[in-house]
């Protein structure tokens, strides 16, 4: 008899232990603190292309990186960043090797062939660097010119159609076709205002023509299909849009005049 219930309080013990200890699915909370998220969200961008995503030693840092920061909160999740070639991001969102892309990437029709765009969360425009005392002085000016582009970029889009592909010059990064504009292999480059401007701080001898090239929105790239993630990241960017975190953002890299 004693075996017996012996027998029966170890059953009851292990039943009460099961149920205790049984999985329990929650909703991330809210603006969840980063470092405490155990789910991981990839971030895929090129950064070589300041103020949007550059680093500091191999810290990540930039517009887009406090941005998506800001976003993996509001999921409750952790960032992880993914560098890569700009040309290079579309395609690893499609893979799935990320979950989206970010790199100061703009909304075109081609682009929205191969993926779904978020919301735009800021706007870009495109310009045209030449060196000092150069004869290019309006766009006009470009036609037969060679031109420096960062491959993929909606500049170099843009340029091959507007001044043809033979007069474009295609470099992996924005900083190399500025550096081949100051060795004279190029004539011009055109690239966003933003990386232009801090590249004309750090090379001499360069400067900004004062047309703009073309205006655009910036746009988060998502694997086409993918309405959860894109519905998710839409209903952050509109709360962070919301309550100031966007602007504020923005404003801590680029001047309001």
């Amino acid at each position: 008899m004693k075996k017996f219930l012996a027998l029966l309080m170890v059953a009851v013990l292990a039943v009460v232990m099961v149920a205790c200890g049984g999985a329990k699915t929650t909703e991330p909370a809210k603006d969840a603190n980063p470092a405490e998220a155990t789910e991981v969200i990839k971030m895929g961008t090129n950064a070589a292309f300041p103020p949007y995503e550059f680093k500091e030693g191999e810290k990540f840092v930039g517009i887009d990186v406090e941005i998506a920061e800001a976003i993996a909160a509001k999921l409750g999740m952790k960032l992880e960043i993914v560098d890569m070639e700009f040309d290079s991001i579309i395609t690893s969102v499609n893979q799935g090797e990320v979950d989206f892309g970010m790199a100061g990437m703009t909304v075109t029709e081609e682009r929205l062939e191969e993926v779904d765009f978020t919301s735009s969360y800021a706007t870009g425009v495109q310009v045209v660097i030449v060196a000092e005392g150069s004869d290019i002085t309006s766009l006009d000016d470009l036609e037969g010119k060679k031109i420096g582009v960062q491959l993929g970029t909606t500049g170099d889009i843009y340029a091959s159609d507007d001044f043809g592909s033979d007069n474009v010059v295609q470099y992996g990064k924005g900083a190399d076709a500025v550096i081949a504009l100051k060795g004279g292999d190029v004539d011009a480059v055109i690239i966003d205002n933003e990386p232009a401007k801090a590249f004309v701080e750090e090379n001499g001898g360069l400067k900004i023509l004062e047309t703009e090239y073309a205006i655009e929105d910036y746009a988060i790239a998502i694997k086409k299909g993918n309405t959860e993630l894109l519905d998710k990241i839409n209903a952050a960017l509109e709360e962070l849009t919301a309550d100031g975190t966007i602007d504020a953002i923005i404003s801590e890299y680029i001047s309001a005049e």
